[in-house]
């Protein structure tokens, strides 16, 4: 498991000073959805969910509001809050978004990256191989965000950074789910270092059109998961 920075007690973290309870409890529950710990379609438990994220009741729900917002769960009168089911039917329109927003930032990288920023990407690169070969999904899953998160901050566009936030926060479960595809992992990998060599050599339309190509597999790779899954479910009722 990756080592947590351990704060200096001598001095607050500005950051942890700007983030209400809420927020660090939505922040700790999207995860634990997005991993599915806390799966689709079950109810939330107030009491349990509190002593685990060490907040009271007013916090937890304050951070269900803002997860309701983003469609990871669903607020109910007079019931509990439930996790939301993934929306098959948007992930194929979904994953065109994003692909046609990461393959413009690609295309912009290649040509507006520093070579600092090339060295960082490279960088994480290394890393993420390495939690593929030792099998390490969820700090391989981390790296990934933060290397399509790179990639788009180096295309030094604001208004494509702000639009790919808006969408990359609601595929993250589904990206999360499509590394379960049968051999979706190791293609990532591959596909990564496609990219990255692309944008080494300053190759720009290489560049974009694999990475659009990359994000429009996993969204296929979700789709095959899904029907597997519900083959599997419509075996066992039969």
């Amino acid at each position: 498991m990756p080592q947590k920075s351990e704060p200096n007690p001598g001095r607050k973290s500005p950051k942890l000073k700007r983030m209400g309870l809420h927020e660090r409890a939505a922040a700790r529950m999207r995860t634990m959805i997005i991993r599915g710990e806390l799966p689709p379609g079950s109810q939330t438990q107030e009491t349990r969910l509190s002593k685990e994220l060490g907040v009271s009741r007013t916090p937890l729900r304050e951070a269900m509001k803002v997860l309701a917002a983003e469609g990871l769960i669903e607020l109910r009168p007079n019931r509990s809050p439930r996790i939301a089911d993934l929306a098959v039917d948007g992930i194929s329109e979904l994953f065109e978004a994003l692909a046609g927003i990461e393959r413009l930032a690609a295309e912009l990288a290649a040509e507006r990256a520093t070579e600092r920023d090339l060295a960082r990407l490279r960088t994480l690169q290394t890393r993420m191989e390495g939690h593929h070969r030792n099998g390490k999904l969820d700090e391989y899953f981390a790296i990934n965000g933060e290397i399509h998160d790179t990639i788009v901050r180096m295309a030094r566009n604001t208004p494509l950074r702000e639009a790919h936030v808006t969408l990359i926060s609601r595929a993250e479960r589904a990206r999360y789910l499509a590394l379960g595809a049968d051999r979706r992992w190791s293609n990532s990998v591959d596909e990564h270092a496609g990219v990255l060599a692309a944008l080494e050599a300053r190759d720009s339309e290489t560049a974009g059109r694999l990475l659009g190509a990359h994000v429009r597999r996993t969204g296929t790779a979700l789709l095959e998961v899904i029907a597997a899954s519900q083959a599997k479910q419509t075996a066992a009722q039969s």
